[in-house]
């Protein structure tokens, strides 16, 4: 919220009021008014990761309403999207979710460049356009029961959101503080992963104030929340402030290149260089073998604890095809507790190991990644076959608290070989490792456990052999950082380049060029940022609370 109150900059005469010069900061500025706005955003469109909740009231909408059936097996999938005689599937309705992140990726990747020279403002604002609208939209398919409405407004128009909106602050939080990159990222970064700590149960307790006998409620909720979204995204959009060209922090000098730390550079490589640069293409590999194990994992979390302890998860010496409905639903519970644990460990590993890369670097933190996370995942059929669970859980836990860490330490990663000038689009193109790890971990994972069925292996034992090509995936990753080095000179932009670039994307030298008018140069008021934090921390402490009392199923 910290937009409605920050004095804006004044931009030179005839700037529009979204350009990128009506955001560079006034002197006195504080550079703590930026993450929270980031985290504005990201709280909102990481609702994403939450968007299972709506699955099971979308597929029986008719049923509900006592106007039609579940479509039967010879309704193909193109078919559901435009029927208006039958429910669609879960797994139908599944696509959204696949189409979310792919669009993530391919936002990210086309438009990053617009971003660097439109500015955050701008991309905020389309953002939360794109995301909120395109849940209205989809509350338009739902009122008229056309499934191609919620694919296209949720799906697609809500994909491209979320990737404006994911990378909207990453380069001018590192341009805010190149003291502390990975602390930086690691806040807004945390936002995407807490998002559906806050969206999931705020969705179902609204499903339940709208639900009617014949009415789940979900077009109504799909409504309210991007009315709230919509307000907090386009508060954090115009809370975003760029530096001048050349700012650093008061008594903040940069690291000497001849420094121990030779993987941060002090130049600039322009994004359309990076597809033909070595580093690139390994850190990609970095990033996609991270996400594809951990998205593996995290994805059938829930049925793996299920399937290798079964009874003795509630005190039963049973394995789990031999438990009844009752003794199912009570380790369905269990699961739904361990899954949210989970998630604590995602959202606070963003944080935690983003803002140790600070101290350890980036190349060997993703170090740390691969080799602590190869011989957890090589442990946990260890533990599955001893009954071990509090070192399997354990095992996970982390493994998760490093794949939420992988997505927060890498724009720091990439601003450390690459420069800052324009990390944000270099970044946005790095995105479509997540992409491809959004299709390649699920399928590891799933058509293993499927074809290990078939061979009939016990359930109990049909992870085993996915957690070593996990392991497998890992090694990858593990070799692709270790060749990383510095980038060649040859790459780099030349002064005159540079100079360029700055003026394209109306980098200022000195702030004191717009800031002007009331309030210009006068330092923030401390209760201000107060403000600010306030409005992102309690609704964030309200999704922690709730998903501690869902952990607690667990531990019970």
């Amino acid at each position: 919220m910290s937009s409605v109150l920050t004095d804006p900059s004044v931009a030179p005469s005839g700037a529009s009021w979204l350009s990128k010069e009506r955001t560079i900061a006034a002197p006195g500025f504080n550079r703590w008014l930026v993450p929270p706005s980031a985290l504005a955003i990201h709280l909102c469109i990481g609702m994403a990761y939450g968007f299972s909740v709506f699955w099971l009231p979308l597929s029986k909408l008719m049923q509900t309403a006592g106007t039609g059936a579940a479509c039967g097996k010879d309704v193909s999938f193109f078919q559901q999207l435009f029927t208006t005689e039958c429910d669609w599937s879960v797994a139908t309705l599944g696509w959204m979710y696949t189409l979310f992140f792919v669009f993530l990726g391919c936002s990210a990747a086309i438009w990053g460049g617009w971003l660097e020279r439109a500015g955050p403002r701008k991309a905020g604002l389309v953002s939360a356009l794109c995301w909120c609208g395109g849940m209205l939209f989809s509350a338009l398919g739902i009122h008229t029961h056309q499934l191609w409405m919620m694919i296209l407004g949720s799906g697609v128009i809500g994909g491209i959101g979320l990737g404006l909106g994911y990378i909207s602050p990453v380069s001018t939080l590192i341009k805010w503080f190149p003291d502390r990159r990975g602390m930086a990222t690691g806040m807004a970064i945390m936002g995407f992963g807490g998002g559906a700590m806050i969206g999931s149960p705020l969705a179902v307790e609204l499903m339940k104030n709208f639900a009617t006998p014949t009415d789940p409620g979900v077009m109504q909720t799909f409504v309210v929340m991007a009315l709230i979204y919509f307000v907090f995204m386009v508060a954090g959009a115009l809370g975003y402030r760029v530096p001048p060209s050349g700012w650093k922090p008061e008594g903040w000098t940069a690291p000497a290149a001849q420094a121990s730390n030779t993987m941060i550079t002090q130049r600039h490589v322009h994004v359309k260089k990076v597809w033909g640069i070595p580093q690139f293409w390994l850190v990609w590999l970095v990033l996609c073998m991270n996400v594809s194990a951990g998205i593996g994992v995290i994805g059938m979390a829930s049925p793996m604890l299920q399937e290798i302890f079964g009874g003795s998860l509630i005190g039963v010496d049973a394995k789990f095809a031999d438990l009844d409905k009752t003794q199912l639903a009570a380790i369905a519970g269990i699961a739904a507790g361990f899954a949210a644990l989970l998630s604590l460990f995602n959202i606070g590993g963003r944080f935690v190991w983003a803002t140790l890369s600070d101290k350890l670097g980036r190349k060997l933190t993703y170090t740390v990644f691969f080799v602590l996370g190869g011989l957890l995942y090589a442990s946990l059929p260890a533990s599955a076959a001893a009954g071990h669970k509090l070192a399997f859980v354990g095992a996970v836990c982390v493994i998760l608290s490093m794949y939420g860490g992988g997505f927060a330490t890498v724009p720091a990663y990439l601003g450390d070989l690459f420069g800052t000038q324009m990390v944000g689009a270099i970044h946005g193109r790095l995105l479509t490792a997540w992409a491809t790890a959004g299709i390649l971990g699920p399928i590891v994972v799933n058509y293993m456990r499927d074809y290990q069925l078939g061979l009939g292996i016990p359930r109990e034992q049909v992870y085993n052999q996915t957690m070593y090509i996990l392991v497998g995936l890992l090694v990858i990753g593990l070799i692709a950082n270790l060749l990383v080095r510095p980038i060649a000179d040859k790459h780099f932009m030349s002064d005159e380049e540079l100079a360029v670039e700055k003026q394209l994307a109306s980098d200022r030298a000195a702030a004191n060029e717009v800031g002007s008018g009331p309030g210009a140069g006068k330092a923030t008021p401390t209760v201000l940022v107060a403000l600010a934090w306030a409005a992102v921390a309690i609704p964030l402490v309200w999704g922690i609370y709730r998903t501690l009392l869902t952990v607690a199923k667990f531990f019970n």
